[in-house]
């Protein structure tokens, strides 16, 4: 599927990620900062991947891992710095929820320390969830 809003075009279609670019994006972040790419290769390929374009450069990624059919877990929702601000975050997790595949799921779940106002507005609540971390 394509999403296009202005300059910008949002894409599932797992040919057009940039690696290097979901890499580089991903370095600056509290979560994936350390991750290794070959852990990145994989976590691409086994999700339904959007990446966000402008002019053909990438400049936004997320991921959603799913059994399709029951359950989600968004992960990886990420904007070029120099682009935050602009509501481009808001319009990607747009395009997630819009997905034929992932608009069907019953449970959706996703992690964050800080962005809880961008996920409350599409109705994600706070809840405590158990997870087994590992290094």
């Amino acid at each position: 599927m394509e999403w296009t809003r202005g300059h910008y075009i949002v894409s599932d279609d797992a040919q057009l990620i940039d690696v290097n670019t979901v890499c580089e994006l991903l370095a600056d972040t509290y979560w994936a900062g350390i991750r290794p790419r070959t852990s990145i290769e994989e976590s691409i390929k086994n999700s339904i991947v959007f990446g966000m374009y402008k002019d053909g450069k990438m400049t936004g990624f997320a991921r959603v891992t799913t059994d399709r059919a029951v359950f989600g877990w968004v992960s990886d929702l990420i904007i070029s710095s120099e682009l935050r601000g602009e509501g481009l975050g808001t319009w990607m997790m747009e395009c997630v929820l819009d997905h034929p595949v992932i608009s069907t799921l019953g449970r959706l779940g996703l992690s964050t320390k800080d962005a809880h106002g961008l996920y409350e507005k599409f109705g994600f609540q706070r809840k405590e969830v158990m997870m087994l971390t590992r290094h």
